[in-house]
């Protein structure tokens, strides 16, 4: 499959916690799936915290939730899901997650990376975004640059374990609607509603029709019936000016420490 110029036949969703990727990305992921993609998700918490239930313990919740995730997958023909494990609700990007993520991107080596914006923080007047989200996407960036794709970083990683360093070309990072690169999900929308209902313990009455009018509303200023949104980065395009140059060697781009 062909986006943005190259030739995706790989995909990777690093995540928080199940049900993460139904409510933002699982309308592309039905449809890169549709297209032969081969798409692994990386949930990097248990989900065990997701419960006001006081009957309901962590090691049930746990066990719930992995398995509405496998189910939700399967529905939207995802090849691999791969559950790290971490406690829901106290991640930190430790370097004990990087390894283990960075280990995941080594071994499944996608051509396109998903994760959420860690500067992410607060979203409209209504919602102050999980610290997990943002956790999970700053491990993500730090897979890119160094983790996954520096050889000396995590030597074990290739030294003992030999899992060669990867770096994804295509970085792919949700807008929630807010701008960026809009992705046509209209035909695919029936399969995200489907997915996202699979996480039943985490739903409320009217869940898919909040997501149904997410869609909605992001697919129309790119004339569609429904979308998702995502900032596009580019890891294998060369800096296009002496400018863009400077700029990417004070950040470390081009590996100017």
């Amino acid at each position: 499959m062909k986006f943005e110029g190259i030739d995706v036949k790989r995909a990777m969703v690093i995540y928080a916690h199940p049900d993460d990727a139904e409510f933002g990305l699982a309308g592309t992921m039905a449809k890169w799936a549709k297209a032969g993609v081969e798409i692994t998700y990386c949930m990097v918490t248990n989900g065990a915290s997701g419960s006001d239930d006081p009957e309901m313990t962590r090691e049930k919740l746990r066990d719930i939730r992995y398995a509405e995730q496998r189910v939700a997958a399967k529905i939207l023909g995802v090849k691999h899901c791969v559950f790290l494990g971490y406690e829901d609700g106290y991640l930190y990007p430790t370097l004990e997650v990087r390894r283990d993520v960075a280990r995941q991107v080594r071994i499944h080596k996608p051509d396109v990376l998903f994760a959420m914006d860690p500067t992410s923080r607060v979203a409209g007047d209504f919602y102050v975004n999980h610290p997990d989200h943002m956790a999970a996407g700053e491990v993500a960036l730090r897979s890119i640059n160094p983790d996954a794709s520096t050889r000396q970083m995590f030597p074990e990683l290739w030294k003992d374990e030999h899992l060669e360093p990867h770096k994804p070309k295509l970085l792919m990072l949700e807008t929630f609607g807010e701008g960026g690169t809009v992705i046509d999900i209209s035909d695919a929308l029936p399969t995200k509603v489907k997915a996202l209902l699979a996480h039943k313990s985490q739903l409320w009455p009217g869940a898919d029709a909040m997501i149904r009018d997410w869609a909605k509303r992001t697919g129309k200023p790119a004339g569609y019936k429904a979308g998702e949104s995502f900032r596009v980065v580019h890891l294998d395009r060369a800096p296009t000016s002496d400018e863009d140059a400077k700029r990417a060697r004070s950040r470390g781009r081009l590996g100017v420490q």
